[in-house]
């Protein structure tokens, strides 16, 4: 690997204030987050925004610019997986009329990648490049669940607590292990609350042409709507979401 500029590092530092964030960002919150020096800021501030990564508001914040929406589409033109996986989560939303999402690993955390949203008034909130600790959500344990152990381990060392989102949180490590264990045998997994506590959710794993875990898709559900006859019903469409979307990544693998 060759050596990083320092200068695109502290851009990048930058830009991704905003992933975690809505809404404008002023020039001395950035600072304060990034603790770069208020000069460098400025300087990097003004060559984003020269090239359209950034807009200046009339206000004096700053908010992301048209050039990343356009690098972001070209991304996701180039990657089956995401369009793919929207049309897929569409069907599951429309048979459900729950919220939906397809979601990929990266490190400890789930990306969602695509996502449509409930019908119903009463919704879970969310977006799609939204990022979450996989241990908290039915997506990331489904595919935690996936990975060989030892890169299980390095990922989630037996030795270090989990960070909680919700009193419902898995934060031991052995008792990750062991709900792993039983998703694995099942081939589904179940979020009760863990990342939200007025939301429960089933993921399935969504499978490519070598037969790998390349994604999960799960069904949200906010818990005044989860009932174990409900919950039935959609096992059986985020299974079978996700094997069909499987099938379109190649996956010759038996759907529902």
């Amino acid at each position: 690997m060759g050596r990083l500029v320092p200068a695109v590092t502290r851009a990048f530092d930058i830009l991704e204030r905003f992933l975690d964030h809505d809404g404008p960002l002023s020039a001395p919150e950035i600072v304060r987050q990034t603790g770069l020096p208020r000069t460098t800021v400025h300087e990097l501030l003004a060559t984003l925004v020269a090239r359209r990564y950034l807009v200046q508001e009339s206000t004096g914040g700053y908010r992301l610019g048209v050039r990343l929406y356009q690098l972001g589409s070209r991304y996701a033109d180039q990657l089956d997986l995401a369009s793919e996986g929207q049309q897929a989560a569409r069907r599951v939303a429309e048979a459900c009329g729950e919220t939906v999402h397809v979601a990929v690993l990266e490190g400890a955390d789930v990306i969602y990648i695509a996502k449509v949203d409930s019908t119903h008034a009463v919704r879970m909130v969310s977006a799609a490049g939204r990022r979450l600790p996989a241990h908290c959500t039915a997506v990331g344990k489904m595919l935690l669940a996936a990975l060989p152990d030892e890169e299980l381990r390095a990922l989630v060392p037996e030795d270090a607590p989990l960070a909680a989102l919700t009193p419902q949180s898995i934060t031991e490590p052995a008792a990750l292990y062991a709900a792993l264990d039983d998703i694995r045998a099942e081939d589904r997994a179940f979020e009760d609350r863990e990342s939200n506590l007025d939301v429960s959710c089933v993921a399935a794993p969504v499978r490519d042409e070598t037969g790998k875990a390349v994604a999960a898709l799960s069904i949200s559900v906010p818990t005044i709507r989860w009932n174990d006859e409900r919950r039935t019903e959609l096992v059986r469409l985020a299974t079978e979401g996700a094997a069909e979307l499987s099938a379109r990544l190649g996956h010759r693998g038996a759907m529902g």
